[in-house]
């Protein structure tokens, strides 16, 4: 997925051929017309003769029995350049879903209504960062169990292209690579760096040791793997791409190997001898013509059709697109004999500390926590006006009839909730890991804990003893967006709040002190920028020492604060307070919330809070903030238990009263 600006959509009303010329054949892909010349030139075209319906009912994962041929492309004589599966003509019908955002109980659901739906294959990106949180230490399990998934499709009758990265990109934290690679500041990402190819090697060595198992030709429904992720628009080492598809084919992957890139940048991304595909938001004759130049003897394919967009905090509206220009940019790929894949079919959720950020120029934002996408399904996997477009347009074409409709996911409103107890963030710092004590101050990676991997996410805090006030500067490296703080630090002496820094804004006038007292800096990592070449400088924390009237200050107690479970584990030992009316500062607060015996989806609204996290039987749900657009947060039903849950959210700077709950999404900030 690339971050770059969009594109508005323009279809052409000449482009658009009226949809009575569907359904056509899977047997008759060779159209009279060839697309290589009518998409180039531009002339008019003769009206489609019709065709028999597509049927490929016979090609699923359960029903194809003969693995010798695996996806395959084609070209022959007066035909378009086609895809083969077992040796049959085929078209991708792709749709993405990123297991890692969807609660594993759902999985199910997701991928029987992409099933339903009427599309084929399903696309996912495996992001390293989360399973690769330490060097040497793998996590595929629960929600990151990417065997289970693969299987789950298969077992549904979908097919599965891979796309393992090392980067992805995806709008997550630094594009799915693990935060540790940024301890050395020499190390190059996304290049043969020794110390970058060392790491994949080792990454790759297991994941793939998981992979080849589940490809075509070994039973399993893994159709093809793509090789990196958007690599023309980074393009700083000539050799990376060569270096990768020899480190996947030495590991057995023997499926059709891919590449993904915009149309501006497929040239500099393809490799030889590798399928390049293009990306775009709609139906372009242009794209096209890019693709042409590097491959023009293989069908075309489209590896990302964005459907809808990603929204960051602070802007000014919830990203959507119209349903009827996806369905009109669906017939003509399908008319065109042209495979796709649908990104995202469904997007999910943000969930915890893993989104990503954009910077494009001088202006870094985070991306919000929903990663709804105003995709095909909603965040909570609810159908859309896209989901029924799309639906009925495959109906017309495909020859035998589609699954049922799995049943929509029942939602609740459940009585509000007051918080009773809370705990500054102060009294909590005693139930936190040893401090790190320093003479001068450590980023977040490099910090000396988790078997010195560092911190990847959550916040870190800083105290250091201050004798005198005057002009202070802190070094916290983002850049700011005008007005907001996309990176901020908020400064204390002792427990009171002084003021805020911000990756734009490094200044702060400390008031005169009458006796030695104690600077507080507790630094947020909002998101590490996921695209462009910005990822090689993303360290989180105070990155140089704190001056006083350009006086360094010296000795610092560092708190990493990455609120995992075992920390909320500990904090049931605390001694929580009774909540006041009002409270100031940074705190976590603690609530019960009764969801009866049977639980269901619902979303929390968290009016007159101003932004922190929040916390259910463990669960992070992720960021809230009051600037928007985002207004609401998705709570799975499937992370509820029977009537008693706790909440727990930790609110930065100003709490509220209630926590409520609604029965359908606020993505779009209400004026």
């Amino acid at each position: 997925m690339e971050s770059s600006p969009r594109c508005s959509p323009c279809l052409s009303w000449k482009r658009i051929v009226c949809i009575f010329f569907l359904p056509f054949s899977l047997s008759g892909l060779a159209s009279s017309i060839k697309y290589k010349e009518d998409l180039i030139i531009g002339e008019a075209r003769p009206q489609l003769p019709r065709y028999s319906r597509f049927n490929w009912s016979h090609l699923t994962p359960l029903e194809l029995k003969n693995r010798s041929m695996g996806l395959q492309t084609e070209s022959i004589a007066g035909s378009n350049p086609y895809f083969t599966l077992g040796g049959h003509k085929f078209l991708i019908f792709g749709g993405s879903i990123h297991y890692f955002r969807v609660p594993r109980a759902y999985w199910r659901d997701r991928l029987l209504k992409l099933k339903a739906c009427g599309f084929n294959t399903v696309t996912t990106y495996v992001p390293w960062n989360l399973h690769e949180p330490q060097r040497g230490k793998f996590d595929f399990s629960e929600n990151l169990d990417l065997e289970a998934f693969v299987l789950m499709a298969a077992e549904i009758g979908l097919w599965v292209i891979l796309r393992p990265g090392p980067y992805i990109c995806s709008e997550i934290d630094l594009g799915g690579l693990p935060s540790w690679l940024l301890q050395d500041p020499k190390l190059r990402l996304r290049t043969t760096d020794n110390g970058f190819v060392e790491a994949v090697d080792q990454y790759f060595d297991h994941l793939m040791a998981r992979v080849v198992p589940l490809q075509y030709h070994q039973g399993g429904p893994i159709i093809a793997v793509q090789v990196e992720n958007e690599y023309g628009s980074f393009d700083n080492d000539k050799d990376y791409m060569l270096y990768l598809q020899k480190v996947l084919l030495k590991r057995g992957i023997v499926e059709l190997l891919l590449t993904s890139d915009s149309e501006k940048n497929v040239l500099r991304g393809s490799i030889k001898g590798v399928l390049a595909t293009i990306n775009m938001n709609t139906f372009q004759e242009n794209a096209i013509k890019s693709l042409y130049k590097i491959q023009r003897n293989t069908p075309v394919m489209i590896m990302e059709y964005w459907v809808g967009w990603f929204d960051t905090w602070g802007s000014s509206e919830h990203k959507v697109t119209n349903a009827d220009d996806v369905e009109k940019t669906v017939s003509e790929f399908i008319k065109f004999e042209i495979s796709f894949n649908v990104y995202m079919f469904h997007g999910g959720t943000n969930f915890g500390f893993i989104n990503g950020a954009i910077n494009f120029g001088k202006k870094h934002s985070a991306v919000v926590t929903s990663y709804d996408y105003d995709a095909v399904l909603t965040e909570a996997g609810d159908y859309t006006d896209k989901y029924f477009k799309v639906r009925k347009l495959f109906g017309s074409i495909l020859a035998f009839p589609l699954p049922p409709l799995p049943e929509i996911t029942p939602k609740a409103v459940y009585p509000a909730v007051r918080p009773s107890l809370y705990l500054p963030l102060w009294d909590v710092l005693k139930y936190l890991n040893e401090p790190v004590i320093s003479n001068k101050p450590v980023n977040m990676e490099n910090l000396p804990i988790n078997n010195g991997n560092g911190q990847s996410y959550g916040f870190i805090l800083y105290e250091t003893p201050i004798c005198s006030g005057g002009e202070l500067y802190a070094d916290v490296q983002d850049t700011a967006q005008v007005g907001l703080s996309s990176f901020s630090t908020e400064v204390f002496l002792n427990e009171t709040s002084i003021g805020m820094l911000s990756d734009g804004n490094h200044n702060l006038n400390i008031p005169e002190v009458r006796e030695c007292q104690l600077l507080r800096v507790l630094v947020e990592n909002q998101g590490r920028v996921n695209f462009s070449w910005k990822i090689q400088d993303q360290r989180k924390g105070l990155i140089a020492s704190i001056t006083i009237n350009n006086v360094p200050v010296e000795g610092y107690t560092i708190y990493s604060l990455e609120m995992k479970m075992n920390f909320f584990e500990r904090l049931r030992s605390a001694t929580w307070k009774p909540v006041p009316n009002s409270y100031l500062g940074p705190a976590f607060c603690l609530a019960t919330l009764k969801a009866g015996s049977s639980p269901k989806d619902t979303f929390l609204r968290l009016q007159n809070w101003n932004c922190g996290f929040v916390f259910i039987n463990g669960h992070n749900l992720g960021r809230y903030w009051y600037i928007g657009p985002q207004e609401t947060l998705y709570l799975p039903g499937a992370w509820l238990h029977p009537e008693d849950n706790e909440i727990i959210l930790f609110e930065k700077s100003k709490s509220g009263s209630y926590i409520q709950t609604i029965g359908a999404p606020m993505l779009q900030t209400v004026l």
